[in-house]
């Protein structure tokens, strides 16, 4: 059976995607889950990234590795740029959760907007677009755009007042080729913002739960 190890850091991803992984796969497989909240907690709180942080998520996939998992997926934005330097040391495919998601922006558009509750998602998207233009040789436009009040209700697990603040935010969008919401715990707001704005909208989830498809297609 194939086995799916993923790390998450906020409560309702790390109740979500288990089972929507699960129903997109339509196979039987073994997802072990990690819940590490103080990695995003803790880069909201200080404003950055630190070594002990990166170090910390280095230990979170060498202990996924340890399960002899076929998959490694990281499930938070803010741990894609982080991901990428630890890479190297993992013998596991490892996947961050907006890699798919990334490459599919800069090819719609130039003028991209990301869009958030978590300010601490800022800096990873930014490098993720910049990487996935640079291999394209394509200039884009990038601004951001977060929401803290709708953060601090993600955390209490009130996704009505998250998901309301958020709504309200998106129709002050207006100008850009895509929006990409850079968490996967927006992913359920996508059509709605699209509908709003009228701008392609583009959220992680079934992107990269396509790409673990295709990733455990090639090596099993």
């Amino acid at each position: 059976m194939k086995k799916i190890c993923l790390i998450h850091t906020v409560k309702p991803v790390a109740v979500s995607f288990d089972q929507q992984l699960r129903d997109f796969l339509k196979e039987d497989v073994e997802i072990y889950n990690l819940w590490d909240s103080f990695l995003a907690d803790n880069p909201n709180e200080i404003g950055s990234f630190t070594i002990n942080n990166r170090n910390r998520l280095y230990n979170d996939i060498k202990s996924a590795e340890m399960t002899d998992c076929d998959v490694i997926v990281v499930t938070c934005s803010t741990l894609t740029p982080t991901v990428r330097l630890i890479r190297p040391f993992i013998e596991k495919p490892l996947i961050a959760i907006d890699d798919a998601m990334g490459r599919e922006a800069v090819r719609r558009g130039s003028r991209i907007l990301a869009y958030a509750s978590a300010a601490s998602t800022e800096g990873p998207m930014r490098e993720k677009l910049q990487e996935e233009a640079d291999k394209l040789g394509k200039e884009i436009h990038i601004d951001f755009r977060s929401n803290h009040e709708a953060f601090l209700a993600m955390k209490a697990m009130d996704m009505e007042t998250h998901d309301r603040l958020l709504l309200e935010g998106a129709r002050e969008i207006t100008g850009y080729d895509v929006i990409v919401l850079t968490q996967a715990s927006m992913a359920h707001l996508e059509t709605k913002i699209q509908e709003i704005t009228g701008i392609p909208t583009l959220s992680s989830p079934k992107r990269c739960m396509q790409e673990i498809k295709d990733t455990l297609d090639r090596i099993l």
